[in-house]
């Protein structure tokens, strides 16, 4: 349904445009991700978060063994313990399983918030260079290629080449297809 909303969307757009004026019409599309994996700065983003992730990973991992190693004790002691003294004890531990889970949902949290505090300087800059690139080409319309998980336009000629012009703007070269 939303498919067919997008496809209607877009021919509404296209009668809309060519009734106005046909020629003052140009719609170019492009591929962020495309664009952002080969921006250069994204290997430090990617060696920078790989290093939060890992903080973030031996801090779970030291809080659980930690959790573990009391579980050990309470097991071994357990039969010696008073029933009032076992309730207290399997309470606490309790509440450290809880916190533990907590933390791991916290670090999950912490882990997106720095990964788009990392991206964010890049983003403005892509999406910086694609404004500048469409103003400067007289593009109308850009739209992204994967936008839904399924692109947006229905027809663009091969030649429209407006990812290229985007990555030359920021100065990045385009890698070379094997064979060429």
């Amino acid at each position: 349904m939303m498919k067919i909303k997008i496809i209607l969307s877009a021919i509404a757009l296209f009668c809309v445009g060519f009734a106005a004026n046909a020629q003052d019409l140009k719609i170019g599309y492009t591929n962020v991700e495309l664009i952002m994996d080969l921006m250069p700065e994204m290997e430090q983003i990617g060696a920078d978060i790989q290093d939060y992730q890992a903080q973030l990973q031996t801090n779970i991992q030291t809080k659980a063994q930690d959790f573990q190693k009391q579980v050990q004790a309470y097991q071994q002691s357990a039969a010696t313990m008073t029933e009032e003294a076992r309730g207290t004890k399997e309470a606490s531990l309790q509440k450290i399983q809880q916190d533990l889970q907590k933390y791991e949902q916290d670090a999950q949290t912490s882990y997106q918030k720095k990964l788009q505090e990392l991206l964010e300087p890049i983003q403005a800059k892509v999406f910086n260079a694609i404004n500048a690139v469409a103003a400067e080409n007289n593009y109308t319309h850009i739209f992204s290629e994967t936008a839904g998980q399924s692109p947006i336009l229905l027809y663009t000629k091969d030649e429209d080449k407006f990812t290229e012009l985007v990555l030359t703007k920021l100065g990045v070269e385009i890698p070379k297809a094997p064979g060429q």
